[in-house]
């Protein structure tokens, strides 16, 4: 039983931990709720970041989770600037970095990623940049803005969601944009090379120009600015800002110094949690980035980075930290914007773990469906490109594990929710 007089403390003030705070108080907990955060940003999503804040079509108020008002009317004690450096789960205390201890009945890891930095000579000028949090992306926009007044050179490494997206921001400005990225292909990783083509060329034609299969070496600057960057297939590329966007790594060191489980670096290396989102300990959970999750219709465990598990993995923790049975097993989400393209991805295809891919639609107007497909013809994902209203049809394909005919799946006169049978 959940003590509703007890005291419940979520790491982590991003959007996972605040829509778990928010489930609590709306599932009827009574007890403290504590929300520790280690920017002094109120709570706010990322995805902005990257794309609307980034392009100047938002500003910082349409990040916000709440309102500013929203915790203290809730009764959520919010502590900004407070990164938690001690987890004693003896004691069940968390310690503060002001030294302050923290007592709980229940905590929630929701500690988020961190970006994976550049460890090559002059990656630490003034002039190299990463976009994880609101300060970077304010900084990041200046430079972009400043870019385009100038002809200047934005140099991105790594073509990855972020990557191609800060790309497609600086386009918008017009900033010239060269993209490093060592596979042979944009989002190699994520949509192999059929998909990462298609990609590749959206933003040659928008004036963005690759080099792939290459990595950089070195960035030459002078007096903290940047000048160059250096590949080790022998390029000197001009370039005034460089972006680095070269994948996270989830912030697990409070949870490992407390002896929590964390997983494999093949299943995520995140804190190891089931599918209600418990870690090792019983009264600790996670979720988020930081969390790898068992996930009971996959039957694998993943940790997935993207806006929809925080927005819906917080309150699947909550739940499960009042007692309630929990089996988190959301299709994994993501989406983009890129110029006049936007894009929604369900589902999980691993590379090397796909067949084929299917296609339904015209890519070549960039209005299609394409379906990552296993030798079984099971759909392990889809991605809807410029068509809207599917997504939910394209991760019931997903969740169905069942065998699909291609053809009728490639022919946009049967209904995505006919191709089953």
């Amino acid at each position: 039983m959940v003590d509703t007089n007890g005291t419940f403390v979520i790491v982590g003030a991003g959007l996972a931990g605040a829509k778990a705070a928010e489930t609590l108080r709306a599932e009827g907990f009574t007890g403290r709720v504590i929300l520790l955060g280690d920017e002094r940003e109120e709570p706010y999503e990322r995805p902005g970041l990257s794309k609307g804040f980034l392009t100047g079509a938002e500003e910082r108020d349409a990040l916000r989770v709440h309102e500013p008002a929203w915790y203290a009317a809730h009764e959520v004690e919010l502590h900004l600037g407070q990164p938690a450096t001690a987890l004693d789960r003896a004691a069940k205390e968390v310690r503060l970095g002001d030294g302050t201890a923290l007592r709980y009945d229940r905590l929630l890891l929701a500690t988020g990623s961190s970006p994976r930095p550049l460890q090559v000579p002059g990656a630490d000028l003034a002039g190299v940049h990463v976009l994880r949090r609101l300060p970077h992306a304010e900084r990041l926009r200046s430079v972009l803005r400043t870019l385009g007044r100038e002809n200047g050179q934005l140099l991105v490494v790594g073509a990855g969601w972020i990557g191609l997206e800060v790309a497609a921001a600086a386009r918008g400005y017009g900033a010239e944009v060269t993209v490093v990225e060592p596979q042979p292909t944009p989002l190699h990783g994520v949509l192999g090379p059929e998909l990462g083509a298609f990609f590749a060329d959206l933003h040659r034609e928008h004036g963005v120009s690759f080099q792939l299969g290459a990595s950089v070496t070195e960035v030459v600057g002078q007096d903290g600015m940047v000048l160059a960057a250096l590949t080790d297939t022998g390029e000197e590329l001009p370039a005034h800002a460089v972006v680095v966007g070269i994948g996270a790594t989830p912030d697990t060191a409070l949870a490992e110094a407390a002896g929590l489980d964390v997983a494999p670096r093949g299943e995520g290396g995140g804190v190891a949690v089931d599918a209600s989102l418990r870690t090792s300990d019983p009264d600790v959970f996670a979720a988020g980035d930081v969390a790898s999750a068992w996930h009971p219709v996959l039957g694998r465990r993943l940790r997935v980075e993207h806006w929809a598990n925080a927005l819906n993995g917080g309150p699947a923790a909550a739940r499960a930290m009042l007692g309630q049975e929990v089996s988190y097993d959301r299709i994994p989400y993501f989406f983009s914007d890129q110029y006049e393209l936007g894009m929604e991805y369900s589902g999980f295809a691993a590379p090397g773990e796909y067949a084929q891919v299917v296609v339904r639609g015209d890519a070549g107007k960039r209005e299609f469906l394409a379906f990552w497909l296993d030798a079984e013809d099971r759909v392990l994902a889809g991605m809807n490109a410029n068509v809207w209203d599917v997504a939910e049809s394209v991760q019931r394909l997903v969740r169905s594990r069942r065998p699909v005919d291609p053809e009728r799946l490639a022919d946009p006169a049967v209904p995505l929710d006919a191709v089953l049978g």
